[in-house]
């Protein structure tokens, strides 16, 4: 059983910061793609950032310049650390990661249960 656990949330005011942190546990052989994805009421989850097992990341244009992303390969783990947040950047976080349970075939897809965001004005 595979598990992904997020932390790092809460509430913070306009111009601040936090680090969200996501670690996958379990029968894990090795990590591709993780990143994290964020979602509000009633709108569609959407992409925040990405980054590959080699490093290579991606943001979306609205957390460009504020938000990073980084990795732990050793600790299985995945941060997201945001700063310059705004009242718009409010939502529940959901970390996500392909995952390889075996030395074959391909990797698996998974979502943590989410941790929520709140940037007051």
């Amino acid at each position: 059983q595979v598990q992904l656990v997020e932390s790092g949330g809460g509430l913070v005011q306009a111009g601040g910061s936090l680090r969200l942190s996501c670690a996958a546990s379990g029968t894990i052989v090795s990590l591709d793609t993780m990143g994290w994805y964020r979602q509000t009421p009633g709108k569609q989850r959407e992409f925040v950032a990405t980054i590959t097992s080699s490093g290579t990341t991606n943001f979306a244009d609205s957390v460009k310049g504020r938000f990073t992303i980084s990795r732990d390969n050793a600790k299985n783990t995945v941060y997201l650390q945001m700063n310059s947040l705004k009242p718009e950047d409010t939502g529940v976080y959901y970390c996500n990661a392909d995952i390889h349970l075996s030395w074959f075939g391909g990797a698996d897809n998974y979502w943590g249960q989410g941790t929520q965001v709140t940037v007051s004005s």
